[in-house]
């Protein structure tokens, strides 16, 4: 129920109204036993620490109190990158979190459309978690199980709540599950023999690591950039995914195609750590690191997600595309079923995207969480 007693939005701008921005969700998810916390340090990095994100993008928190009491949460991004590619003055929003009160989400939405019409934005998207590069989009189905890593999880009103605030949905984001122990269907399994002698796939070599995370980069940014919203990684942002890579993948968990020597296509799968992370509520310190590593390196994880894959934009459309994209799954397939993977998350993939639809389908993929991005004008 609505309360009648004033919201009052303040900025995260100090210590400790970062930690109540940080611990808000604590509260909101209680009772909710699929919810994983995010860590608390790496969230306060993402936000107003070394975040490469930041250098090309302004980003203010905000706060909602009532009485006192915090209510609520929002951020807002305006990104300086994303208009040299689509000059569209859109801003975002982004780790919405609120009770179940109309007055809460339209002050902070509110908040932070005041702020981007500030940076002369003249439309409101969302939920970004920075960016579309990292978590994006609100969870409106699949609530009955928790979130894979670097994937959002949501209170079921919340989609009510933004309708309310007069945001419409634009793009619905699917994410997939499938058993990495999949029966190829014979037509893939003709069409990869038929480009053997064309086609090479590899693991990424640590030994090479810097030209490797380098052909992942290109690839990604050439095979996403007719994509919705799409905002290329800067080298900084990349070096950044490539740390964590290196610090949490066997190198079998990154394929490269490469077509008569050339990368043309590739994936990565990610141990999905909130197997872990769920047991230590948020915090990394004191020893909530040292249960990460094991956790990882030792017992690791029964299930993962693949967050990053591209094909070259030249051959999507071509005989070469469908069979690129099976060759880095099925490659890559084969390193997690060696560790005892049970299941695999494939996000997010865009619901008009046939073509990537029909190939997880083939292979098994069901769709079990679906995500919405908002759009408002200002």
């Amino acid at each position: 129920m609505a309360s009648h007693a004033a919201v009052e939005i303040v900025a995260a701008d100090s210590a400790a109204r970062r930690r109540v921005f940080l611990q808000l969700p604590h509260r909101l998810y209680a009772q909710d036993p699929q919810w994983v916390a995010p860590l608390e340090f790496e969230l306060r990095q993402r936000l107003w620490g070394g975040n490469p994100y930041l250098q090309h993008a302004s980003v203010q928190a905000w706060v909602a109190l009532r009485e006192g009491r915090p209510v609520g949460r929002i951020s807002a991004q305006f990104d300086r990158l994303q208009q040299q590619y689509h000059d569209d003055m859109a801003g975002s929003f982004g780790l919405f979190e609120a009770e179940d009160d109309p007055r809460v989400a339209e002050a902070l939405l509110e908040a932070a459309a005041a702020w981007l019409r500030g940076h002369g934005a003249r439309c409101l998207r969302g939920p970004l978690n920075l960016s579309l590069n990292e978590e994006c989009g609100l969870l409106v189905a699949g609530f009955d199980t928790p979130p894979s890593i670097m994937m959002g999880h949501g209170r079921p009103y919340y989609d009510a709540l933004l309708a309310g605030c007069g945001l419409r949905g634009v793009r619905d984001l699917l994410a997939y599950r499938v058993a990495p122990d999949f029966a190829a269907p014979r037509v893939m399994q003709r069409l990869a023999g038929s480009l053997a002698g064309q086609v090479r796939v590899r693991p990424l070599s640590r030994a090479h690591k810097a030209r490797d995370l380098g052909i992942l980069r290109e690839v990604f940014n050439d095979a996403w950039s007719q994509n919705y919203g799409f905002v290329p990684f800067t080298v900084e942002e990349f070096d950044e995914v490539g740390r964590l890579m290196m610090l949490l993948l066997p190198e079998d968990y990154v394929q490269i195609a490469e077509v008569d020597g050339e990368p043309a296509a590739f994936i990565v799968a990610m141990p999905n750590i909130h197997e872990i992370t769920a047991k230590l509520h948020g915090r990394l310190l004191p020893f909530g690191w040292l249960r990460l590593l094991w956790g990882v390196k030792v017992r690791h994880p029964k299930s993962a997600r693949v967050p990053l894959m591209g094909v070259r934009r030249r051959y999507q459309h071509s005989r070469l595309g469908p069979g690129l994209a099976f060759m880095v799954i099925d490659a890559v397939r084969k390193g997690l079923c060696a560790r005892g993977v049970r299941a695999v998350e494939l996000s997010w993939i865009l619901e008009d995207n046939a073509g990537m639809r029909g190939i997880i389908e083939a292979i098994g993929g069901t769709v079990y969480k679906r995500y919405r991005l908002y759009e408002k004008a200002l």
